[in-house]
């Protein structure tokens, strides 16, 4: 089963047709003659209205966030101030060590357009989101570990906003999209080393939300919810992969995973599980939402990797908004950081 769309520029495939093939169209019409073209023309305002401005697409994932409080917390009653809001956070210092290689992904089309099936199978999950309450929240971190961990978002933004950093990270989609964003957060290695894993531990399941009330296509047992992903406990303690509360230099929208998620930038951007609610290491490598339906398709590695099609070709990507087309790197691009974890 290929649940993930072909690439949207393929106009046999796309779900919501790209601006420039449908700018391209717009003139085959007004050649055409001109009530042809006045049709374009409408069809082209109702296309417009139903992509939504960037102002109504920003603010359709925006979420109304609780006090941010000190790591020790504010409670009520108390003569603790608690600091304004979670945007103090932002923005985080920028980590100069990375570069996109290439032009950053505007904010309202990395926003526009995105996956979030819990939510909708379309692109315009902003759409779709309102429901969904990403605050307040809590995440835990078990298994096998020495100290177990359960924050809520005031506790670990005060634990952890030290050591926030922005970074600039290349993200790519196995359906051959990508984009160029900055993401900010902590690498996962932190929150894992507080944790303190046991020896036994090979691999970190990551667990989202399952709250059919607030994601309505969490009521079709279609698919295996909730969202589950995993590394293997050397991929999770790699610099590179990225625990993540932001974007842009905001909070996280909530169509990008508020309030928290995970970037793994050389993997497919499924692995980057979205809302995370649970983290738990364990012995084994555990089933994924994706592999489960088909592991052919997007087995449990899913690295980026431009000679292996999964489950079309992969050499090539093009940009959300832009629609530049560029080569695929291997493993994204960050072959440095990551080529020694898959070496015999």
């Amino acid at each position: 089963m290929f649940a993930h769309r072909k690439n949207p520029l393929d106009p046999d495939a796309a779900t919501e047709t790209p601006e420039a093939v449908f700018l391209n169209r717009r003139k085959w019409l007004a050649a055409a003659g001109l009530g042809l073209g006045a049709a374009g023309i409408g069809g082209y305002w109702g296309w417009r209205r139903w992509r939504g401005s960037d102002e109504e697409v920003i603010a359709g994932g925006e979420v109304e966030t609780v006090p941010v409080q000190a790591a020790a917390g504010h409670r009520e009653g108390t003569d603790e101030t608690p600091r304004q809001s979670l945007h103090d956070a932002f923005p985080a210092p920028r980590d100069t060590r990375f570069s996109y290689g290439r032009a950053e992904t505007d904010r309202a089309d990395a926003a526009r357009y995105t996956n979030f099936y819990e939510f909708s199978s379309l692109k315009s999950t902003w759409r779709y989101v309102d429901e969904f309450q990403p605050y307040p929240w809590t995440i835990q971190v078990g298994g096998l570990c020495r100290n177990a961990l359960k924050f809520d978002l005031d506790e670990f933004h005060g634990t952890y906003s030290d050591e926030l950093v922005e970074r600039q990270y290349r993200h790519r989609c196995v359906e051959r999209w990508a984009m160029a964003v900055p993401w900010t957060g902590i690498p996962l290695a932190r929150l894992l080393r507080d944790a303190d894993p046991l020896p036994a531990a090979t691999h970190v399941r990551f667990v989202s939300f399952f709250r059919p009330d607030e994601a309505s296509q969490q009521q079709y047992t279609e698919y295996p919810w909730p969202y589950e992903e995993g590394l293997t406990i050397d991929e999770a303690m790699n610099d590179l992969t990225l625990l993540t509360t932001g974007v842009y230099g905001r909070p996280l929208l909530k169509q990008h995973g508020a309030p928290i998620r995970l970037v793994v930038p050389w993997k497919y951007g499924f692995k980057s599980i979205k809302s995370i609610d649970r983290i738990e290491l364990i012995d084994h490598e555990p089933a994924t939402f994706w592999s489960t339906l088909s592991p052919d398709a997007y087995p449990f590695q899913s690295n980026v990797e431009p000679h292996v099609p999964r489950p079309w070709p992969q050499d090539e990507e093009w940009m959300l908004g832009t629609n530049e087309v560029f080569p695929t790197k291997l493993y994204n691009g960050y072959a440095d950081q990551v080529a020694g974890l898959y070496r015999a």
